[in-house]
């Protein structure tokens, strides 16, 4: 593909979840640390790779319970989101965290805090990702079950616009300190909220200044109509999960018109469509090290990729292709997007095994191939206007963020793609949405 004449570029966030990677079996892999589950200075490393490739921000998800295939797998999560950023801030200067911080089972006053404390000491490079928590282990941990849906998204607003209220508590020229007079903070300025709704309270206000972005961005996750009414009123990125085009274009149009909705800009909202790239010096290199990750498990999806083909397959069968007259015979599941994709890679004569190795059921697309190859998806989905950019997902992050720092952002640059350097100092400036402090006087208005 050749450059892109136009000036937009796409913004670029990296998925930190563990000290691995995205592939189960990535702390398993050659050169890799198997304790970095427990090591920061693994995950600092990382941070670093990403800044040296400007890329805007570092997400990091959250799980409130202990998966049931942690025995042979790994972690969804850092230990905990808000202490790695903590440290990782102190190792970096430039690249933006967001942090996944779950409103079902967290009161506003310790969000407030902990989330605009976190702003405050990385300078203004931090956002939270504010979602809602359905998992029963996870609520067991706190001794309560599940609400339903209208009842957490319930919950969920009046925690955001709390949180955001106390953000605001502390007026943004409120910290005087004058020495001369005396005055520390102009307490004038420093106001309570007095917020009381049907799930939660908060008096404030909150003792924390405003940060070099004011307060942090937010992030959404959910998708649907309720997941919808999040991002659409406060959200300034949304992390979405599309396989197509198409899928993801309609997903990134109806946020920007739930935000036109709610009296806000659709330019304000950042779609990040999710991107798991596979890279290798050929296509079949990057089969090669995906074969070696999944050696062991690959067998035991055979099973599940015949149902996304409407086939009976067998492990025993992941050393043939397809014949004739199952190819002919397969039909995609309606109720996996993945499967069309699954369909053409076995029609292109793979054995099981390799179609498998193609990442047909990784949790976002799977590019497999040389730099190239994913800088190609990269530049189709941003030109098309499926995304304002992506968030990757390496699969070993031992070697994997080199590889996409070094090898892919060299060529998205060369295209005009994404930036040469940091386009300011915090994650509003990255994101290149407007500033706000505390409450959106529009979105309230729609409230009222």
């Amino acid at each position: 593909m050749t450059t892109n004449p136009a000036k937009r570029q796409m913004t670029l966030g990296m998925h930190l979840g563990t000290g691995y990677g995205s592939q189960a079996n990535a702390w398993r892999a050659p050169g890799v640390n198997p304790s970095a589950y427990a090591d920061i200075e693994a995950q600092v490393r990382y941070a670093r790779a990403a800044e040296r490739g400007t890329l805007d921000f570092l997400f990091l998800p959250d799980n409130l319970a202990i998966t049931p295939s942690m025995g042979g797998g790994i972690p969804q999560a850092t230990m905990d989101p808000v202490v790695t950023i903590a440290a990782l801030a102190r190792a970096t200067s430039r690249i933006g965290f967001v942090a996944t911080g779950t409103t079902t089972f967290n009161e506003p006053y310790n969000i407030a805090r902990q989330y605009k404390a976190l702003d405050v000491i990385t300078h203004g490079r931090f956002g939270w990702n504010a979602v809602t928590t359905a998992d029963p282990a996870a609520a067991a941990n706190f001794g309560q079950t599940i609400a339903e849906r209208p009842v957490r998204y319930g919950r969920a607003h009046e925690v955001i616009q709390t949180v955001q209220a106390l953000w605001g508590s502390w007026g943004e020229d409120a910290w005087t300190r004058d020495k001369a007079t005396g005055r520390f903070v102009d307490m004038d300025r420093v106001r309570p909220v007095n917020l009381r709704g049907e799930h939660v309270a908060s008096q404030g206000p909150l003792p924390i200044p405003p940060s070099e972005q004011g307060q942090p961005v937010i992030f959404s996750a959910g998708g649907g109509e309720y997941g919808l009414t999040i991002a659409g009123r406060y959200a300034s990125g949304v992390i979405g999960a599309a396989f197509t085009i198409e899928d993801a274009r309609a997903q990134r149009d109806a946020v920007r018109r739930a935000a036109r909705q709610y009296g806000r800009n659709p330019e304000e909202v950042k779609f990040f469509a999710g991107l798991m790239p596979l890279i290798g010096a050929t296509v079949e290199d990057a089969l090669a090290r995906r074969r070696q990750l999944d050696e062991v498990s690959a067998p035991q999806r055979v099973p599940y990729l015949g149902a996304m083909l409407g086939l009976a397959l067998e492990p025993e069968q992941i050393d043939r292709p397809l014949t004739a007259g199952e190819l002919a015979d397969a039909r995609p599941s309606g109720f996996d997007p993945r499967s069309q994709h699954a369909l053409s890679v076995a029609r292109e004569g793979w054995t099981i095994r390799d179609i498998l190795a193609h990442g047909i059921i990784d949790y976002h697309p799977t590019p497999v191939g040389p730099p190239s190859v994913v800088a190609d998806h990269m530049q189709e989905w941003f030109e098309a206007g499926a995304c304002d950019g992506f968030w990757i997902s390496p699969d070993v992050n031992q070697d994997g963020i080199d590889t996409f720092v070094d090898e892919v952002v060299p060529i998205l640059r060369e295209r005009g793609l994404f930036h040469d350097g940091y386009r300011g100092t915090t994650l509003r400036e990255h994101l290149g949405v407007p500033p706000q402090y505390g409450l959106d006087p529009r979105v309230m208005r729609d409230a009222q």
